[in-house]
């Protein structure tokens, strides 16, 4: 178990790597990524019962985690790297033409750590639902982990699967929403409000917990709590209340960092802002 300062030293890299990717192709979504690092980092560093170095698409015995909102990539792949999956040198490819490292991710480059294209908003809670159903089938009691953006609540699907999980008792996943307010029009107040989420959630049938997503000590201790509701007859939903841009102040807060690239001094600054504790690649 990782202690709190040690992950955020990881999370200080992980924020390195994220935009130093997007400068370099001047291409990619720094702002979502940026905001939710201390819960991939807690994820993957802490968490979750997961093996790098053996990495199989079925992941019998093992947990597995399903990034919905895709566009978020670069904080995929820095933790992937990081964690063991793949070499951290791979993300000098990132967005680049016969790289692995896709602007979302895809399967076909076999890609470890990648189970399901993902990036078409909406989608990734029925994969993760499917996912924990078959984990039940063939008795395997790891968990199932998911992440969504606020933004794609927006998509009918969500509910759908949202239904499903609640009805048929699928108790064995625990998803995430990060809740910055913002998306690539605005804040999700103007483009679609949507209301009391923990209520809606807990009307759908969900076990809802909340957090501050951007304090990896909250982090770490919402998705032990969640672990112990796991497995009790309902989902588990824990809502993450983030900022888009977090750990780089001329983007924490702003819609206009979803999707656009630091210039070359803008990253010297976000570079400044973070330590450097485990080598760039």
């Amino acid at each position: 178990m990782a202690s709190s300062a040690e992950l955020e030293k990881i999370c200080s890299q992980v924020r390195r790597d994220i935009v130093r990717m997007v400068h370099a192709v001047n291409s990619g979504h720094p702002g979502g990524s940026l905001g939710c690092t201390e819960y991939l980092v807690s994820l993957y560093f802490d968490i979750m019962n997961h093996d790098p170095e053996n990495f199989t698409m079925d992941g019998i015995g093992e947990d597995l985690f399903f990034l919905s909102n895709g566009h978020i990539s670069p904080v995929f792949y820095s933790v992937l790297a990081r964690s063991g999956y793949f070499s951290v040198s791979e993300l000098a490819t990132f967005r680049k033409l016969n790289s692995r490292l896709q602007g979302h991710p895809t399967t076909h480059e076999g890609l470890p750590g990648v189970r399901v294209a993902s990036g078409s908003l909406g989608q990734g809670l029925s994969v993760a639902v499917g996912a924990a159903l078959a984990k039940k089938l063939n008795k395997d009691n790891s968990i199932v982990y998911s992440l969504h953006g606020d933004g794609e609540l927006q998509e009918g699907q969500i509910w759908e699967a949202a239904m499903y999980a609640a009805g048929k008792k699928v108790d064995n996943i625990i998803s995430a929403i990060d809740m910055n307010g913002q998306q690539i029009d605005g804040s999700t107040d103007h483009v679609l409000p949507m209301g009391d989420l923990r209520a809606k959630w807990e009307a759908f049938g969900w076990e809802v917990l909340a957090a501050n997503g951007n304090k990896i000590s909250e982090v770490t201790e919402i998705l032990n709590k969640a672990k112990t509701l796991s497995c009790k007859g309902k989902p588990v939903m824990i809502l993450l209340k983030t900022e888009m841009g977090h750990g780089v102040d001329f983007m924490m807060g702003s819609h206009k960092w979803h999707g656009v690239a630091p210039n070359n001094e803008q990253l010297a600054a976000a570079l400044n802002q973070n330590e450097e504790s485990f080598g760039d690649y």
